[in-house]
């Protein structure tokens, strides 16, 4: 185990994000006249539309919410909506100027750069704030005290972040976990 930087770096995965448009939606109509979008009520209770210039797809609920999924930048979910929105105009269903984006979660991933004995760190970090069970599933599940993010520990040391509703909020998660193997004795960071 080396020393590593003060600072390790986050990379964002995925962004979940919603929006409110004042209205009701015939999701069965919306799917055969919005172009891009697709409605099958046996698979999903509402209509998928994928932005054809981003990487995020937006769930159109009938009660008019919209969920906007697969981003990792919030300047293409800011677009997707964008181009929703658009869309939905061009239908004749009134959408707000700027309606509000709400962060509902950024997923993260982080690279320790270390190894780790996750048996070892399971017992380090007490039954409390940990669930691991390496029978079903390979990584250590740590949810820091006082914070509202989960973050997946793997013994290869890379950390996937989520819960985070700010990119702050996620480099904290990731010092805490730096913190706490300082202080367990498993890196010098």
């Amino acid at each position: 185990m080396t020393a590593q930087s003060a600072s390790t770096s986050t990379t964002i995965e995925n962004i979940v994000a919603s929006t409110q448009i004042k209205q009701e939606l015939d999701v069965k109509q919306l799917g055969a006249d919005l172009e891009g979008g697709i409605y099958d009520h046996e698979q999903f209770p509402g209509v998928i539309f994928r932005s054809p210039t981003t990487q995020a797809t937006m769930l159109l609920y009938r009660s008019g919410k919209i969920i906007s999924t697969g981003a990792n930048c919030i300047e293409d979910v800011e677009e997707g909506y964008r181009i929703l929105f658009s869309h939905l105009r061009t239908l004749g269903i009134a959408v707000t100027a700027q309606p509000s984006i709400t962060i509902q979660n950024l997923v993260s991933s982080a690279d320790l750069r270390i190894s780790l004995d996750l048996n070892a760190l399971a017992i380090g970090l007490g039954i409390e704030e940990i669930e691991y069970e390496p029978e079903q599933f390979p990584g250590l599940v740590y949810r820091p005290d006082g914070i509202s993010i989960v973050i997946l520990v793997f013994n290869n040391g890379k950390l996937i972040i989520t819960g985070a509703k700010t990119e702050s909020e996620t480099q904290i998660g990731v010092e805490r976990v730096k913190s706490r193997l300082t202080e367990l004795g498993f890196s010098d960071y």
